[in-house]
């Protein structure tokens, strides 16, 4: 597996990353366990960054993933997030008041068994409290030696250069797939302020694998029954789109997930895919992606197929973060 850098500060990484959410949530019932046993395989198979969040069950994640890779602490990057609020009363549902980002980043190292936290993320941006004062706040964290790097997610250009001016971030994290493209308007920003990228959901939230149904097949646990691009008149477009895909991967001894990680990876040696899977064989499938390289005709196959990514909204349109 080669390394990434991100940003400017330092951060080096494996080029394919690990999403730990599926394993607590948003994808029907877990198994704990299991996706013990799936971090341990990542890290065995030359994986080292690790993606987390309070969110994913108010520390629960954080807690399997700190445990499972707390014998190879050293040998990995552990990325977590603060921003949400839990109690109802903040508008939006977002909290990122300093106070409220001091009292998460200590859950948060308690909850991953660590010292420091290498890569901290805003993770929604909260229009209520001015974002050089969430970075001055980082930037606390950073100068006391219990955080390494700042990262937001889901941001647009005005926060970015904003925060970036206050503490330098290393690294933006937002949705980014064959199927979900609008963050490309965004990376000439980040080559200029040399800030790396992170794209979760780059599987089209198990829309670009093997293994797709329709939306009302899923478990209403799952974001897939309601996720747009599963449900009818989407669904069948984005099901004809995969199956060309599919033919093209084909050509190159790959399934349709490599091809859509491998895509990424050619977006630039500054992007890093986070794919997550509960199963061993599913990341086994996925890592080998590193591996499998599209020259010019692939590329230009793939933009004939999916020339504006795929079809339905990525959230609900009050669920839709909006990029300041």
């Amino acid at each position: 597996m080669r390394q990434r850098t991100l940003g400017s500060q330092g951060l080096t990484v494996s080029e394919l990353g690990y999403g730990a959410m599926g394993i607590s949530m948003a994808y029907g019932p877990s198994d704990e366990k299991e996706g013990a046993a799936t971090l341990r395989r990542a890290h065995e198979l030359g994986v080292t960054f690790f993606d987390t969040a309070e969110l994913y069950g108010q520390g629960a994640n954080e807690r399997i993933v700190g445990a499972a890779l707390a014998p190879v602490r050293d040998e990995v990057v552990i990325a977590t997030k603060f921003g949400f609020d839990f109690t109802g009363t903040r508008e939006g549902g977002v909290d990122s008041r300093p106070e409220h980002i001091r009292e998460v980043v200590d859950n948060s190292l308690r909850h991953l068994g660590v010292d420091v936290i290498d890569v901290l993320y805003q993770h929604r941006v909260d229009p209520n409290v001015p974002i050089e004062d969430v970075a001055g706040t980082v930037k606390e964290f950073v100068d006391a030696g219990k955080v390494r790097y700042f990262g937001l997610s889901e941001a647009g250009e005005q926060t970015i250069r904003r925060a970036h001016a206050v503490q330098p971030v290393s690294v933006l994290q937002t949705e980014y797939s064959l199927f979900e493209r609008d963050v490309e308007t965004l990376l000439p920003v980040l080559r200029e302020l040399g800030i790396g990228f992170v794209a979760y959901s780059p599987l089209g939230r198990g829309f670009l694998t093997s293994n797709v149904k329709p939306g009302a097949e899923y478990d209403s646990t799952d974001m897939r029954s309601w996720d747009a691009r599963f449900q009818p008149g989407n669904y069948e477009k984005n099901i004809e789109a995969t199956e060309k895909l599919t033919d093209l991967a084909a050509t190159k001894g790959a399934t349709v997930a490599q091809l859509a990680l491998a895509w990424l990876l050619a977006q630039g040696e500054d992007v890093v895919p986070i794919p997550g899977t509960r199963s061993v064989t599913r990341l086994e499938e996925n890592v080998a992606a590193a591996g499998l390289k599209l020259d010019a005709a692939d590329l230009e196959r793939v933009a004939e197929i999916l020339p504006n990514g795929g079809f339905g909204a990525r959230y609900p349109e009050n669920h839709l973060p909006h990029w300041h």
